[in-house]
């Protein structure tokens, strides 16, 4: 049986701390939707690896795997008699496995104060991570639905999306796909353009996944035609995710997110970035400094092992880029909503 999948709720947990084993578990998303994997990290560089190969993504999942993989590393310093340095540099190899999305870090930061109090202290904060970004993800869900529908009218609406953003990006539930998983479960969502998201093809091959299971009527786009469906008056709404949101409201997410920000402002409709507050970082001023994964060049040249470009070695492949608060029509954490295109700071949004 499959631990992320196979709870008692049913529920999507893309990540798990399996006490039997005393090790991560999480959903290989690189395999979805054809085979449902989990794969056992039992040390730190194979959750290193998990996390920089994406067979663990989504920003608040991350965080998750972040307070997680502490544990993990005391477990491995206990079994194989690490030095204090050694279990140190581990610990810092999970927090920096991926720069962009400040929720790996914050994971990390939420329990690593704890290790001299033992691994107990620390499972116990890190099982704390993932109930309050869950219960955050549901909180958040209600504000955004409360929102779009006071500005779109109570009615049945169509939806944009891009990446993944639902319980597989997260704890459970999901952020931006939560949005929508509320709304539908209010009968207040007509249909849903999941963008492919190339190149990876996470809205393809994850998010179009959950929307199957959860009965939410659903349509895969190719990224190009986003602009299109959104100018052609197709679309009410875009609902996206983000890795890190700036002081001013500048939202870093996956690349191609800033095309869908533009479409909507010049179509007329919102444009919604759905984050728990933990990914709202206000020591960054504006997204002028955040730091842009550049991922493999292979991503873009290859497709499913075979070359499709007459290099494999020449592609330009950053992995996020950078929305200004301009263009944002509403950031929703689990405290509420902001409008940063109307001046409206994100700093009320975090604890």
């Amino acid at each position: 049986m499959s631990l992320t999948t196979g709870g008692p709720t049913g529920d999507i947990r893309p990540v798990v701390w399996d006490a039997a084993t005393q090790s991560v578990v999480v959903l290989d998303q690189t395999l979805l939707p054809l085979q449902v994997v989990d794969v056992q990290c039992s040390d730190v560089a194979t959750l290193v690896d998990a996390i920089s190969r994406l067979v663990v993504r989504g920003a608040p999942a991350l965080g998750v795997t972040g307070a997680y993989g502490v544990a993990l590393a005391m477990v491995q310093a206990q079994r194989e008699g690490w030095s204090t340095q050694v279990l140190t540099d581990a610990i810092d190899s999970v927090r920096n496995a991926r720069p962009t999305a400040v929720n790996l870090a914050w994971g990390v930061d939420q329990v690593r104060p704890l290790v001299e109090d033992g691994l107990a202290a620390v499972l116990s904060a890190a099982d704390r991570v993932a109930a309050e970004d869950e219960q955050a993800n549901r909180e958040l869900s209600r504000h955004g639905a409360d929102w779009l529908l006071e500005k779109l009218g109570d009615r049945r609406l169509r939806a944009l999306t891009h990446c993944n953003t639902g319980s597989l990006a997260t704890s459970t539930w999901g952020t931006g796909l939560g949005i929508i998983r509320e709304l539908h479960a209010r009968d207040r969502i007509e249909l849903v353009y999941a963008d492919e998201t190339r190149p990876l093809l996470q809205g393809s091959r994850l998010t179009a996944w959950e929307l199957k299971e959860n009965g939410i009527p659903y349509l895969v786009q190719v990224d190009g035609a986003a602009a299109s469906t959104i100018a052609r008056g197709l679309v009410d709404f875009a609902a996206i995710g983000a890795d890190r949101i700036a002081f001013n409201g500048d939202t870093a997410n996956k690349i191609g997110s800033l095309g869908v920000a533009l479409a909507c402002a010049d179509a007329g409709i919102p444009f919604v970035v759905a984050a728990p507050s933990s990914t709202v970082d206000l020591s960054y001023p504006t997204g002028e400094n955040i730091e842009i994964e550049l991922r493999p060049a292979t991503e873009v040249t290859e497709y499913a092992g075979h070359q499709v470009a007459p290099e494999s070695d020449r592609a330009f492949n950053p992995a996020f880029d950078v929305t200004p608060a301009r263009l944002v029509s509403a950031v929703v954490t689990e405290l509420g909503v902001a409008q940063p295109s109307q001046g409206e700071s994100v700093e009320r949004l975090v604890p």
